[in-house]
């Protein structure tokens, strides 16, 4: 059979699920620590796009996630135009294997969008807690103070969507020229809007690759607006000639996350984690629907991630 038919058949999921039987038992045991100072770590579904809903929600449940981090974007778990229709049956499946449905990732930067008010309606009627936001790209014929404005307009316009559904949008800082690469940027979005409705999702990896020792100032600056945080690691590389950074599993990088995890606690920072696994994994690192190995192997990456990360905690 052809991998895109296997799937939707089932096939794939099951292959990959029996491959759980042969990782380390611990790897799937939730620590037992008092609730409120545990920590619930999600998997970003957008590497688990070659499987359907309820075998998503499977493997999510048998490895030990807590929950998922659920794409709903365009070429994601859930296209937006398609929310209504879609999300309860992911919702569905995630009761049925006993994991939360509490994060999603979205496109959403205007409240203008006609899917926008759909996406959080339907969201916050099932139970999602808070949401990743698009990215704002600079238009570097204008001042930044100018761009940032007019970002902030458009996040006050969406605070006040979220605030009548009952839902938390956060923005993510990512490495690169977009707003938020800088960090303080994030800092000049949020500072004025009402924390409650719009905030941060803080991602160590990429505040790292834009400032190897002064993430930490970013991170002291952002603290009181943060409500989700992103896992993932990297090494910098000579690449092609060139200084780049490469994505790798957990504890392989640069990331000291214990000494994070201690700063987390000194500024009382407890958000929901969402697992990314961006180095190469057959294609579910880039949110494909059909892999180049077998899905064992991206499930087993998964369950090593999580291990080292509780280990950490």
């Amino acid at each position: 059979m052809k991998r895109r038919k296997a799937i939707k058949s089932g096939l794939i999921g099951s292959a990959a699920l029996s491959a759980l039987a042969s990782l380390p038992v611990k790897a799937f045991q939730r620590d037992h620590i008092p609730a409120e100072k545990s920590w619930k770590i999600n998997v970003f579904s957008k590497h688990l796009q070659w499987v359907g809903y309820d075998e998503m929600a499977k493997i999510i449940s048998q490895i030990g996630f807590n929950g998922v981090d659920l794409t709903v974007r365009p070429k994601g778990h859930v296209e937006p135009e398609n929310v209504e229709r879609d999300l309860p049956k992911v919702a569905e499946a995630c009761d049925k294997h006993g994991v939360e449905m509490g994060m999603m990732t979205t496109a959403i930067k205007s409240a203008n969008d006609p899917t926008t008010e759909l996406i959080l309606k339907t969201a916050a009627s099932l139970g999602v807690k808070v949401y990743r936001l698009g990215w704002y790209k600079y238009d570097f014929t204008k001042p930044i103070p100018d761009n940032l404005k007019n970002f902030g307009i458009e996040l006050q316009k969406i605070g006040e969507l979220n605030a009548k559904y009952g839902i938390v949008g956060d923005y993510q800082n990512h490495a690169g020229i977009s707003a938020g690469s800088a960090v303080w940027d994030i800092h000049e979005l949020v500072k004025d809007l009402n924390t409650k409705w719009v905030g941060v999702q803080y991602d160590i990896r990429h505040a790292m690759v834009e400032g190897l020792k002064s993430w930490q100032l970013g991170l002291r600056l952002l603290a009181s607006h943060i409500h989700s945080l992103d896992i993932k690691d990297f090494e910098y590389a000579k690449i092609d000639e060139d200084w780049d950074v490469k994505n790798v599993p957990l504890g392989k990088g640069a990331i000291d996350f214990k000494s994070y995890f201690t700063l987390l606690n000194e500024l009382n920072v407890h958000a929901p984690i969402s697992i990314h696994l961006e180095y190469p994994l057959g294609g579910a690192d880039h949110g494909l629907t059909e892999l180049t190995i077998p899905g064992e192997q991206v499930i087993a990456a998964m369950a090593n991630d999580l291990k080292y990360l509780r280990t950490v905690l």
